[in-house]
């Protein structure tokens, strides 16, 4: 056919006109199209950027026995494969979305139609593919222009698309790219975040909510919006019928039915261990830089390579663990709110104190924002005065309180937050079971596990000098001075006595009188030795825990006592597999021999006289903790800082306690046969109650087949010196008035534990905690 011309008598200037415009349209499309094609408008994704839109995956979090952890991800994105989705879900997409699916090569030409002439108001036109082609290309524009030529680059995408894909392929990349709502990508993600399902799982009228989603992410969630997301699934369910994929009356039944959800999102600060996870996050993020994926030839993404990553953690662990910081943590805190120069606020009167709320409210995103919005700083400081509504953190099932409070007050409210640190691990494999870094990681983010996290030691050092005494000669009977002694020009005082005797009652002349004679060099060597990396200062005040160091490269030194002499690294990666299941590395930790076997035997046995005898004798009578246990407490100056690490031969466990503000100091207590001690005594009360642990709170310490009938000390003739409990003051702290800390029962729904009857007792009696030298 040829175009009419102007010479042509009998055509009319308006047909002319018409024809001029057409084939000047078409031109410019044919010429818009090849210009996207060529990528002048962006590059359009290749062939192998299509077959792989997985590289967009969250990587997974499993703890050791499969238990899905959390996940890594910029977008919550999981993908599974056709068998895995029901096919309820596929029915009501194709009814819903795109019902000649099956018909047209990406673009249907029937609803583009529909679309142009209705002008939309019959529905969009739209196709499953091109949809698809849209979330690959990730496009948002509003603007006219920009939409028609994203419109384009779609209908091309589209095209690509069905000429290298299957149907089936097609819609699995689809349900597994496109939103949900909530932050929850792929269909994967939405069956477990709104049903706890897998998609293969999923009923009728589940698929029905979930494929109502698509229409609008916010305005159908049957989260928030229960009501509108109702009525879209009953529109899904109508247009299943109209297909035949149901029968009116099976529609009809359903729709008459309520949504139940099942709700739960994992995100950063909910699912198992979210203190570890972040620690997780850095290793492995280091181990993607370090290992490249064979298929895209650049380092594994964290983000987006779908990793499984296999932990240590132990998921009944983990829960005992945080069960048993929130059953000491809320008493602690009521003890330390209690106390006055808390309660009246004289604590933050000091220039130090007041230079750290200037510093806190500096960095606030209330300042930050009040700053960027060009407000006066005397304005700001003002605005932090004034009362206003918040939720504050507090030691509830929620974990939190709403209150009318000033923002200055509520930086001082949770600075006074007392903080924690617990860490367990298989002292012979290295595996860590449970990690818990701090009080609530919604609101701190702060780790105290972590190895970048020092504090003061106090006497958990002693050990180590101990050991390093015990390799040089001296034994639990050898008799250790008194003071006064000279600790690099300070004098210390106490009383001295068998070098077991002590260790058990942490008395600082023995350790003073250690460190003189092996030297401090030789202490710092033996100490790095033992995998302490921090920086230890070469002062004889490291013998009383002046050193500030890690609860992590702590329970690592430990390690030695119940692993026969070996150091073991804790380690908390088993494997990492990719998205399909193939190892792509194994984990073990590192371990070395750095005492002998009769050596940890000793130090082991003395360790035990600690909590049989000693600093931590309220494990037994109080907390009702049977069973071969060794540790050791540890308090710095004026109770900044409390600890304790102890051990059976099967489970080696740290916990600190204090606030992130060393001056924020409880008084008044034993330190950490108080402070730190408890949440240990709890964790352990349940762990040796769950059988299906493997942890037998009946297991011995084996001694070396040269000493199996050797007794290593008699404690018996010192009885009488241990009733007397002499008040020698402990490092920094002279006071002998300690107040009681309450022993918290298990929650009701907890089965009877060996603390159930030591729990009765109203408190600890006052007396025994004066016996601390050095705790």
């Amino acid at each position: 056919m040829r175009m009419p011309s102007k010479k042509d008598p009998g055509v009319s200037r308006p047909v002319h006109i018409f024809w001029k415009i057409f084939f000047y349209c078409w031109g410019v499309a044919l010429l818009m199209i090849l210009v996207i094609y060529l990528g002048l408008f962006g590059k359009l994704p290749s062939i192998e950027e299509l077959e792989n839109p997985s590289m967009m995956s969250s990587s997974e979090i499993y703890a050791d026995d499969g238990t899905l952890m959390g996940k890594f991800y910029l977008k919550d994105r999981i993908n599974v494969k056709y068998q895995d989705i029901s096919p309820n879900v596929i029915k009501a997409l194709i009814a819903t979305e795109d019902e000649r699916f099956y018909e047209h090569s990406g673009i249907d030409v029937r609803s583009l139609l529909r679309a142009v002439v209705f002008l939309g108001s019959e529905g969009g036109a739209s196709t499953i593919t091109q949809q698809l082609a849209k979330a690959l290309l990730g496009q948002q524009s509003r603007m006219s222009v920009g939409r028609v030529i994203e419109k384009l680059k779609e209908w091309i995408v589209a095209i690509r698309l069905e000429r290298n894909f299957t149907k089936e392929e097609i819609i699995t990349l689809y349900l597994n790219m496109v939103n949900y709502g909530d932050e929850t990508y792929g269909i994967r993600n939405a069956a477990k975040t709104y049903f706890q399902k897998e998609p293969g799982e999923l009923r009728v009228d589940e698929a029905a909510v979930l494929v109502g989603l698509l229409k609008g992410s916010t305005r159908y969630n049957p989260r928030r919006n229960p009501k509108a997301a109702m009525n879209r699934r009953n529109t899904v369910l109508d247009q299943m019928a109209r297909n035949d994929y149901l029968s009116k009356e099976e529609a009809r039944a359903l729709k008459i039915e309520p949504i139940r959800l099942n709700y739960l999102k994992l995100d950063e600060n909910s699912g198992i261990a979210p203190y570890f996870r972040e620690v997780l996050r850095e290793e492995i993020k280091t181990w993607c830089k370090e290992n490249e994926n064979p298929k895209t030839g650049e380092p594994y993404d964290i983000y987006k390579d779908g990793l499984k990553i296999f932990t240590t953690i132990n998921a009944r662990m983990q829960e005992y663990a945080e069960l048993s910081v929130y059953r000491h943590m809320q008493n602690l805190q009521k003890v330390f709110s209690s106390q006055q120069n808390i309660k009246t606020g004289t604590v933050w009167n000091t220039p130090d104190a007041k230079a750290i709320l200037e510093t806190a409210m500096r960095q606030s995103d209330r300042w930050r924002n009040l700053k960027e919005d060009g407000v006066e700083e005397d304005e700001i400081r003002k605005s932090f005065l004034q009362p206003v509504r918040m939720k504050i953190f507090a030691w509830n099932e929620k974990r939190e309180s709403d209150t009318l409070m000033t923002p200055l007050d509520s930086i001082r409210y949770h600075k006074q937050v007392m903080q924690i640190g617990l860490l367990a691990m298989d002292p012979l494999t290295g595996d860590v079971k449970a990690w818990v870094g701090g009080s609530n990681f919604k609101r701190f983010k702060f780790d105290h596990v972590n190895i970048k996290t020092k504090r003061q030691v106090g006497s958990t050092f002693k050990p180590l000098l101990y050991t390093l005494g015990v390799m040089n000669g001296y034994t639990p009977e050898t008799i250790m001075p008194g003071g006064p002694i000279n600790m690099g020009g300070k004098m210390i005082d106490g009383t001295g006595g068998p070098m077991a005797i002590c260790l058990a009652f942490s008395k600082n002349p023995a350790a003073v009188h250690l460190i003189n004679t092996l030297g401090v060099e030789r202490t710092i060597e033996f100490a790095k030795q033992c995998g302490i990396t921090s920086t230890i200062p070469p002062y004889p005040s490291i013998a009383l825990g002046s050193a500030d160091i890690s609860l992590v490269e702590m329970v690592q030194a430990f390690s030695m006592f119940p692993a026969r002499g070996y150091n073991v690294k804790p380690n908390f990666i088993s494997r990492i597999e990719d998205r399909n299941g193939n190892v792509l590395a194994s984990f073990r930790a590192e371990t070395k021999e750095v005492i002998g076997e009769s050596e940890a035997y000793v130090m082991t046995k003395m360790l035990q006289g600690v909590v049989d005898r000693g600093t931590a004798g309220s494990l037994r009578w109080a907390y009702g903790v049977q069973g071969q246990i060794a540790g050791k407490t540890g308090t710095t100056n004026d109770n900044a800082d409390g600890w304790f690490i102890g051990f059976n031969p099967q489970l080696l466990t740290g916990v600190w306690v204090g606030c992130d503000d060393p001056f924020l100091r409880m008084l008044y207590t034993a330190g950490g046969s108080q402070m730190a001690m408890p949440a240990w005594a709890y964790f352990y009360q349940q762990v040796f109650n769950d059988n299906s642990l493997n942890i037998d709170p009946e297991s011995a310490f084996i001694p070396p087949s040269n000493m199996q009938n050797e007794i290593i000390f008699d404690y018996d003739p010192f009885e009488k010196e241990a009733a007397q409990l002499p008040a020698e003051g402990e490092e920094g702290n002279k006071s002998s008035e300690y107040i009681d800390i309450p022993i918290a029962p298990l929650p009701p729904k907890q089965e009877n534990t060996a603390g159930d009857t030591a729990s009765k007792k109203k408190s600890v009696p006052k007396r025994v905690f004066s016996k601390e030298d050095g705790n």
